[in-house]
């Protein structure tokens, strides 16, 4: 981790703003970038690292929806204070968000040891891209696009939040990708779909940041590479979300499906060659 360049740390900081909110796996992306600048994947330090930088992508969605959560929590905190403010979907959204993120927090904790060892091979990131290519395009194709981000419900965000857990277990698949195929099964229109991904996961990659914290910091890092990756990750991945929200409106998500197969067969070439391990 100490060893992590600037260079590095920009290299990380972009990889991580462009794939974060993207169905494409932002981790997977993070650990083939850092196995082909033979940074180890594996340690605990820079798994710390590749989660604090997060916390950038994170803020450009606070920033990007800033609005719609200071309208979210106003109504949450009205709601607490006054009973006719209860019946208002931004109160009960709010509750749904804080429902939904705990399944992955209780698995977050329980697994940590096998989401930091042996589930962070390159070899379940490969397979993982393409499992989840296959999802993704049966999610599409079977989802029927007719209920708006106003037709949400407890259900719909309990299995959207659940399905990320997924993404946590096994990386490569996308938490973004996850999430937005599950409300496309749940038949949501493909931007609802994706704002509803993005509030679940502020909360979620948030916590995660914060909590690995102490595991980039306690490693000797240097904080210069720390904080240059993570004010990277924040301008790139404001832009990523301004460019998704704009391109899933009007089209289908094949295109992230064949990238990512794409993606996944190479690096299993990369893998089975041993140019990565």
């Amino acid at each position: 981790m100490s060893a992590i360049s600037i260079g590095q740390a920009v290299v990380l900081g972009a990889v991580e703003g462009v794939t974060e909110f993207l169905p494409v796996s932002s981790t997977g992306h993070l650990k083939i970038a850092e196995g082909l600048m033979g940074i180890p994947v594996d340690d605990k330090a820079v798994v710390g690292f590749s989660a604090v930088i997060q916390v950038g992508a994170i803020a450009a969605a606070l920033v990007y929806f800033g609005k719609d959560i200071v309208r979210i929590v106003g109504a949450w905190f009205r709601g607490l204070g006054n009973r006719e403010g209860r019946y208002h979907h931004d109160y009960k959204f709010a509750w749904w968000v804080i429902y939904a993120t705990i399944p992955i927090v209780v698995v977050g904790l329980a697994a940590k040891p096998l989401i930091e060892g042996p589930l962070a091979s390159l070899w379940v990131v490969a397979g993982s891209l393409i499992v989840g290519s296959g999802v993704m395009w049966a999610a599409d194709q079977m989802g029927r696009h007719k209920r708006g981000e106003d037709d949400t419900s407890l259900k719909d965000a309990m299995w959207v939040g659940c399905s990320q857990i997924l993404a946590l277990l096994f990386p490569g698949f996308s938490r973004s990708g996850a999430t937005m195929s599950t409300g496309l099964i749940l038949d949501l229109e493909r931007v609802a779909a994706t704002r509803l991904s993005f509030f679940l996961g502020i909360p979620a990659l948030t916590g995660a940041g914060i909590y690995e914290l102490k595991d980039a910091m306690g490693s000797g890092a240097a904080v210069l590479p720390l904080a240059i990756g993570t004010v990277v990750s924040f301008a790139v991945a404001y832009a990523s979300i301004s460019w998704l929200l704009k391109f899933v409106a009007k089209h289908s998500f094949n295109s992230f499906v064949i990238y990512r197969i794409l993606v996944g067969v190479l690096l299993f070439g990369l893998l089975g060659m041993g140019i990565l391990s």
